[in-house]
């Protein structure tokens, strides 16, 4: 084909029209497995750029666990290792041990972290583990066919509690960015959600605050991401996404829950 007749990319601006988005380098160009509405292909891009801004793909080690999170080494060109169901975050406190150098982060979902790895996500904030973790919070065990989660809302129904989920009878929905936030070795902890642009904005910030974290050595950094399960909450998209805003938002409250990053900081240069 002549360069008169060549095609541009798919994504090139047309004549005329200024570029003010683009996919970042190191998202994986092949079509998407996950269902659709189903926000883990957000969150992949938002954690893609932002190791790309911050220069890490090369020294990035990324822990995928057990479940539909697994999937996040098929979508992002950067250095993997896969955990047993649960125990990312002490895998990743292996990897960062043997390689200070690296940048290493988890990618998890609520039946893995909250539940499987609980104790594991607990120690490894407490003692201070220089790792980020990223953990998708869709209120249900996802891939292994839509069981009742930790962060299962109350009346929420699932393969194993089809009549709803019931607080006399299966306790409240533990809220993680709570619990992370108030141990010692958490530097910076926020809960954030993907359904609108603005909260898409807001999650980027968040996600390259705890990246930052890590580059820095100033200890433990967790960003929740509230996300969808249209499958597994027989919804359609559009009312999965809806749920977000009108359901989990209210009961997982967005926001900032512990930021002592300039407190680290200082006492890093009184120490140096």
């Amino acid at each position: 084909m002549s360069a008169k007749h060549a095609q541009a990319p798919w994504n090139s601006p047309a004549p005329g029209e200024k570029q003010v988005f683009s996919v970042p380098e190191l998202l994986v160009d092949r079509p998407t497995h996950y269902c659709p509405g189903c926000h883990h292909g957000t969150a992949h891009r938002l954690v893609a750029d932002c190791i790309e801004e911050l220069g890490l793909a090369e020294k990035t080690i990324c822990i995928g666990s057990i479940g539909c999170s697994v999937f996040i080494y098929n979508y992002l060109k950067v250095d993997a290792v896969e955990a047993p169901h649960g125990r990312a975050p002490a895998v990743a406190t292996g990897v960062k041990r043997a390689r200070p150098d690296a940048f290493v982060f988890t990618y998890q979902g609520d039946g893995d972290l909250a539940s499987i790895g609980m104790a594991e996500i607990i120690h490894a904030a407490n003692r201070g583990e220089r790792i980020s973790v990223v953990f998708v919070n869709n209120t249900v065990y996802g891939m292994t066919g839509g069981q009742m989660a930790p962060t299962t809302m109350i009346g929420q129904a699932t393969t194993t509690c089809p009549g709803g989920r019931c607080q006399d009878r299966e306790g409240s929905p533990i809220k993680m960015t709570e619990i992370i936030a108030g141990l010692g070795g958490t530097v910076f902890a926020a809960r954030v959600a993907v359904n609108n642009l603005k909260n898409i904005t807001k999650a980027r910030k968040a996600i390259k605050t705890a990246f930052e974290c890590q580059v820095k050595g100033l200890g433990f950094s967790f960003v929740e991401v509230l996300a969808t399960c249209p499958t597994n909450w027989k919804m359609t998209p559009v009312a999965a996404n809806d749920r977000i805003e009108a359901e989990m938002i209210p009961y997982f409250p967005l926001g900032v829950y512990q930021d002592i990053i300039a407190e680290r900081e200082a006492a890093c240069s009184t120490r140096m």
